[in-house]
């Protein structure tokens, strides 16, 4: 995309180069890019207001360059050539002028109203007679926008895909100011879906062997226990451990989401015996238990798929060919929500106690009356407590309480449990000291959590988990209040 000859140098558009493609570029407030005029009024403007990005004369050029991509005059490769064109010069624009390139893509590619109303006509119409089948494929044939078709034409080039997952990955935080954006958004997320459904997804095993290139990656996505160095990395790669990851064709060097595993012979409390680079492998001969310790997604633009049980469930018929004495199948996972829920909910909390127990733990914080301040002020020393202390039975009950009932729209409030038991996974032990670490100390003040996949139960607790009821074991329900 060149500069126009005709037009001031602020508004001139930079030639771009092919390695900018996928260059990300910062982001900006919503209201240092807010504009007062409508998109449409925009384009029927002669002169640019100082607070919008592209001119009128540019973003009408812009509107015809798109219009260019998605001409069905032309052919997949020439559509798919332009795409790639206007994704370079893309790569070089500011943050306020890729917005109004997703106003343009948003408002200027919408399904036809009128086309739209008249084949809904024809579908009401044709109900109950044998031109009912015709009318539904035209009604859907008419609710295929053109934004479709123009998405589709930017996943044409080799770096499309990845293209289209950054511009929706810079989209998202924007969405909640910017309302205009949501077509562009459910028309992103929608062609995603099919795309990079699990059907198409390559399971491969990540080991100290694969390209460092994609090694890397491993390191730079860790989600969940942050990767130390090349010495943790490989200690994570060992002979005692599995590394898989889900890929798609088009990215065939980017892992989707990928699943850290050890084989041990029992289900572990803690996470730093897993993590010490100086511990001896463990025997394979008597492994029995597979721990899948860190879950991590790599595609902030991928929001809205859930890959996870379909990995778990590849990842477990993989290890159970490998290993055939694997019998249990579980997590050692975080609880990350738990310290912030506990801080807006102590009081309530304490409430549940009876007279007896809250006098035994306000005589161990040393607060008469016990206030809810003093107990957090003394649950900050909870990595001393002791298996006798009042403080960190009361700490664990909250925390059995949090898992096992605290409920947002009838999911869990806690996102790794909503993940977990979505799978049909069930809350199965908490682990006091599971992780010592600042990171899970500020978290659940040092607190793990098992899940256990129970390969004859999945399907029950999934059940269960659509109607609110979530699975816990018994020795975590006794724990709570």
């Amino acid at each position: 995309m060149g500069a126009d000859n005709n037009v001031s140098t602020a508004e001139t558009r930079p030639t771009p180069t092919a390695a900018a493609v996928n260059q990300p570029s910062t982001s900006t407030s919503t209201s240092e890019r807010s504009t007062s005029r409508s998109l449409r009024e925009r384009l029927a403007g002669t002169l640019r207001h100082k607070d919008e990005a592209l001119s009128p004369r540019l973003l009408r050029r812009t509107l015809t360059e798109l219009q260019t991509v998605v001409d069905s005059q032309v052919s997949e490769v020439e559509g798919g050539r332009r795409a790639s064109q206007f994704a370079l010069w893309y790569a070089t624009a500011s943050p306020a002028q890729r917005r109004d390139c997703w106003l343009l893509m948003s408002e200027q590619f919408a399904p036809d109203p009128d086309i739209v109303e008249t084949a809904r006509g024809h579908y009401e119409a044709a109900q109950n007679t044998p031109d009912a089948g015709q009318a539904e494929i035209s009604l859907r044939r008419a609710l295929v926008s053109p934004r479709s078709r123009l998405l589709q034409r930017f996943a044409a080039f080799p770096e499309g895909m990845q293209f289209l997952l950054g511009l929706r990955t810079e989209l998202l935080p924007h969405l909640k100011a910017e309302k205009r954006l949501l077509a562009l958004d459910g028309e992103l997320e929608n062609l995603f879906s099919s795309w990079f459904d699990v059907a198409f997804l390559e399971l491969r095993r990540i080991s100290w062997d694969s390209p460092a290139s994609l090694i890397e990656k491993l390191i730079k996505y860790e989600a969940v226990h942050d990767i130390r160095g090349w010495n943790d990395i490989k200690n994570r790669l060992d002979s005692d451990r599995r590394c898989y990851g889900f890929f798609h064709p088009q990215l065939p060097n980017e892992p989707l989401i990928f699943v850290e595993v050890a084989l041990l012979d029992k289900l572990p409390c803690a996470i730093s015996p897993l993590l010490d680079e100086a511990a001896a492998p463990a025997d394979l001969a008597k492994a029995t238990t597979a721990i899948f310790y860190s879950i991590s997604s790599t595609q902030t633009g991928l929001r809205g798929m859930s890959f996870g049980d379909s990995l778990i469930k590849r990842v477990v018929e993989t290890l159970r060919a490998e290993f055939p004495r694997l019998r249990t199948f579980a997590t050692l996972s975080p609880m990350p929500g738990f310290r912030s829920w506990l801080g807006k909910n102590v009081t309530a909390m304490l409430a549940r106690l009876d007279e007896k127990t809250r006098a035994a733990l306000a005589s161990a914080v040393g607060a008469q009356p016990l206030a809810a301040a003093d107990l957090l002020a003394a649950a900050e020393q909870a990595q001393s407590l002791d298996a006798r202390s009042p403080l960190r039975h009361f700490l664990m009950q909250c925390a059995a309480h949090y898992l096992g009932h605290e409920l947002a729209q009838g999911k869990p409030l806690d996102p790794v449990t909503r993940f977990h038991l979505g799978n049909g996974a069930r809350v199965e032990r908490l682990n006091w000291g599971g992780d010592l670490s600042a990171k899970g100390f500020k978290q659940s003040y040092g607190m793990m959590v098992n899940y256990l996949y129970d390969l004859k139960r999945l399907d029950k607790y999934r059940a269960q988990f659509a109607n609110s009821k979530l699975a816990v074991s018994s020795e975590v329900e006794t724990l709570g209040f």
